[in-house]
């Protein structure tokens, strides 16, 4: 007898912590894309250069489109593999909190960032946890099977960025020294946390090949592509040109943008290939 708990729902509680956490990041978007120089009144610390305002922006960005979705999901499966992704960010950055309190702002929005990173890793995983039984590891009635090629493609390259993510995260001088725009130690530990939410949410495809469980979250990446592309045409003049890693960077996030929206478009032909099918 199959376990009456996986009937795939998504708890009151899950839906009103998601959004909880939504006018957060919409507010946190909107003052680093909107004031970057002006982060250390408006916001939780000084971020004295804007393009790392706005890389950290662009993962909210996609955090935005994560939670609402959360709120609005019908099924618990269509969102399960973003919170292990959540968990990592916002325990990261709990810890370069943590490691560099002298940093930041004794203001309302440190306040606000404390609260916030100080409890959102914990209820995230606490609510993981409480849901996860409620998967019943079945496809939606109309859903579409990932391609495996693709599944061990972007799994590899969600390794990749969360493996380089952690270097950086764990040794941020010496990501100072190759790193396309300069770097704090702080902002260093900061943009490897924003590498490893890609890596961990790429990881459910090595078990999971329902379209219907990562639909919310590719969009959510797409998204913050798109944002982090536009930032570094924007702020072209952060960039440090001489480093290899500069151009390194431009090709990988260019390659990425490509690639997700590829595998995007392909999913959704399969999905409505699998609806016409159950049609005809």
């Amino acid at each position: 007898m199959g376990d009456r708990r996986a009937d795939d729902r998504v708890l009151p509680i899950t839906r009103w912590v998601a959004l909880a956490i939504v006018p957060f990041l919409v507010v946190a978007a909107f003052l680093l894309f909107a004031f970057p120089q002006r982060t250390g009144e408006l916001f939780a610390w000084a971020i004295a250069v804007p393009l790392s305002a706005f890389f950290l922006a662009s993962a909210y960005v996609g955090g935005i489109w994560f939670f609402v979705g959360v709120v609005r999901a019908r099924r618990w499966h269509s969102v399960k593999h973003g919170f292990p992704a959540v968990v990592v960010f916002a325990g990261a950055l709990l810890l370069a909190t943590l490691l560099h309190l002298d940093r930041f702002s004794q203001n309302l929005s440190f306040a606000v960032w404390m609260a916030l990173y100080a409890t959102t890793p914990f209820v995230v995983a606490a609510l993981a946890v409480v849901q996860s039984p409620r998967d019943p590891r079945t496809p939606d009635s109309v859903d579409a099977a990932i391609p495996r090629r693709w599944r061990y493609v972007l799994a590899g390259i969600g390794a990749a960025a969360l493996a380089f993510g952690a270097v950086v995260f764990v040794a941020p001088q010496f990501a100072m020294g190759f790193w396309a725009w300069p770097l704090t130690p702080l902002t260093a530990q900061v943009t490897g946390a924003v590498l490893t939410l890609t890596g961990v949410v790429n990881a459910g495809l090595l078990w999971d090949d329902r379209w219907s469980a990562f639909r919310t979250l590719f969009q959510a990446q797409l998204l913050s592509l798109v944002a982090i592309s536009v930032s570094l045409v924007a702020r072209r003049d952060d960039l440090l040109w001489e480093r290899p890693m500069t151009f390194g960077l431009l090709v990988l996030v260019g390659g990425a943008l490509v690639l997700y929206a590829v595998f995007t478009l392909r999913c959704e032909a399969l999905s409505r290939r699998a609806t016409a099918s159950l049609r005809a």
